[in-house]
């Protein structure tokens, strides 16, 4: 008998067709590209930048995006840092089940606190991509595409990530996006960055 969490008398069911079937069938391996930064730094334009240009190529691929899964599987949380939390870990989990379905998953989210996206990378150890939208503040607040510094600002939002809550950058991430001479690379490129590192590690091939 298996006990996990606070369930009990359950049983994991295995399924006749695993992952190396999946594999076979759609020919990429399933993985996670998760992210993360700061509010504007562009995670959500990389991510459908990223997913077209995979599409382009015949591959499958799905995005978790952090204000979309708000408005479905994580209505029921704000964003103290225990929801925070629990956001990224129901995130982290559905990631898991795509990847293991062989899908690409790119989960887009600020998740700003390092131990949060490190129990994610712990569910999957070797399929785990964490991209670092590593943008200055200035220029996010300068875009703020949803108003939400100005809003910030103005105190009328409490606990915002970057004015009065921390962001933890990630210390090891797989892949490092920032301007260049003082110029954000285009989506394009940088969705070209990400699809060259999962070329190169075997990713879009069974």
């Amino acid at each position: 008998m298996s006990t996990m969490g606070n369930s009990t008398n359950i049983f994991w069911q295995e399924s006749p067709v695993g992952k190396l079937e999946r594999r076979k069938l759609l020919n990429q391996k399933g993985c996670v590209v998760w992210i993360t930064g700061l509010s504007g730094s562009g995670k959500s334009t990389l991510a459908c930048s990223l997913s077209w240009e995979l599409h382009t190529r015949g591959k499958l691929s799905y995005i978790l995006d952090g204000d979309n899964v708000r408005h479905g599987l994580n209505k029921d949380l704000g964003f103290k840092a225990e929801d925070r939390t629990e956001n990224i870990r129901r995130v982290g989990e559905v990631a898991k089940l795509f990847a293991d379905a062989g899908l690409i998953c790119i989960a887009s989210l600020i998740s700003p606190y390092g131990k949060d996206r490190d129990a994610c990378r712990a569910m999957l150890p070797d399929a785990f991509i964490e991209v670092f939208m590593n943008m200055p503040l200035a220029l996010c607040e300068e875009r703020d595409p949803k108003g939400l510094y100005k809003l910030a600002r103005a105190g009328k939002i409490k606990g915002f990530t970057g004015i009065d809550d921390p962001y933890e950058p990630p210390l090891n991430c797989e892949i490092e996006l920032n301007q260049k001479d003082g110029v954000c690379p285009t989506p394009s490129a940088m969705a070209g960055e990400v699809i060259t590192y999962l070329e190169d590690k075997g990713y879009l091939q069974d």
